[in-house]
């Protein structure tokens, strides 16, 4: 096996192994250590099925919870993330997030596999939260040291939200919008040590993080569009290009992430996982 750092802020590319056949324990520690490092891990040329990506996702922990997107039908744990070619409605996930960090033990990564991938447009974009805040300014720094924020679900999810009620016949992935979406809301360090490596990174950002604890609402959301504006700054991003048969895992500790757009007229479509949580408190 070999890993391949991508040069970018995070990332690297992984091959020499065959995803489609069970991995020995030594292989299975020589990924996880590849991941931690480089939040980022690209698979390409990996024909797999979705009996191999749970396979391979519980190498690294139990499946995670997915809430408001359904799973393809006969299975419990996998999710399409799939734009048809004539569709209209905004890209699904084109703001940068990292994964329903709304829930009280947010997972620890996702696996994403491609399947119809188009010719150009539709790249993932990642900026990396350890350089991010190691490089921050100091004033900037003062003023999120021991804040925690409240992260919500119910902005995208709630049945009035981004991808309620009014979005879901123009769009193809088969979203769940749902009042739980309004009580689905808990609060994390905005600046946490990851519970594997120990190194320091923010976590979470605007979207999913709606006002930050003991703040007003005007003086969170100051803070917050200043530490917005700090965390997906270029210097901190890797852009990653899709191919068909990749697969790509990163850490949802480690990285924010976000999709783009630029493929109309092309159909795309992915399948997803989610590893859940296995190590560390909530926060």
């Amino acid at each position: 096996m070999e890993v391949r750092a991508m040069g970018g802020a995070c990332g690297a590319s992984v091959t020499g192994v065959d995803l489609t056949r069970p991995l020995s324990d030594a292989a299975i520690a020589d990924i996880r250590e590849a991941w931690l490092t480089h939040h980022v891990l690209a698979f390409p040329d990996q024909r797999m099925s979705d009996d191999d990506m749970e396979r391979f996702t519980l190498y690294f922990g139990p499946f995670g919870d997915d809430p408001f997107i359904a799973p393809i039908p006969g299975r419990d744990h996998v999710i399409a993330v799939k734009r048809a070619a004539d569709e209209r409605a905004p890209v699904f996930a084109e703001s940068w997030h990292t994964d329903w960090s709304f829930q009280e033990t947010p997972p620890a990564g996702t696996c994403l596999f491609g399947i119809a991938i188009p010719p150009s447009g539709g790249d993932t974009l990642f900026a990396n939260q350890h350089l991010a805040l190691a490089r921050m300014p100091d004033a900037l720094r003062r003023k999120l040291e021991g804040k925690t924020a409240i992260h919500s679900a119910r902005i995208p999810y709630a049945r009035e939200g981004v991808y309620g009620e009014g979005d879901r016949e123009k769009r193809s992935m088969d979203i769940r919008p749902s009042d739980d979406a309004l009580t689905m809301e808990h609060r994390h360090p905005i600046i946490r040590r990851h519970p594997e490596t120990g190194r320091e990174a923010i976590f979470g950002c605007a979207g999913y993080i709606v006002g930050i604890e003991g703040m007003g609402d005007m003086e969170s959301m100051a803070l917050l569009g200043a530490l917005y504006q700090w965390q997906t700054r270029d210097e901190f991003q890797y852009r990653h290009k899709w191919r068909r048969n990749m697969l790509v895992m990163w850490d949802n500790r480690s990285v924010l992430h976000m999709a783009t757009g630029g493929y109309d007229g092309h159909a795309r479509l992915l399948h997803r996982t989610t590893i859940g949580a296995t190590i560390g408190a909530r926060g």
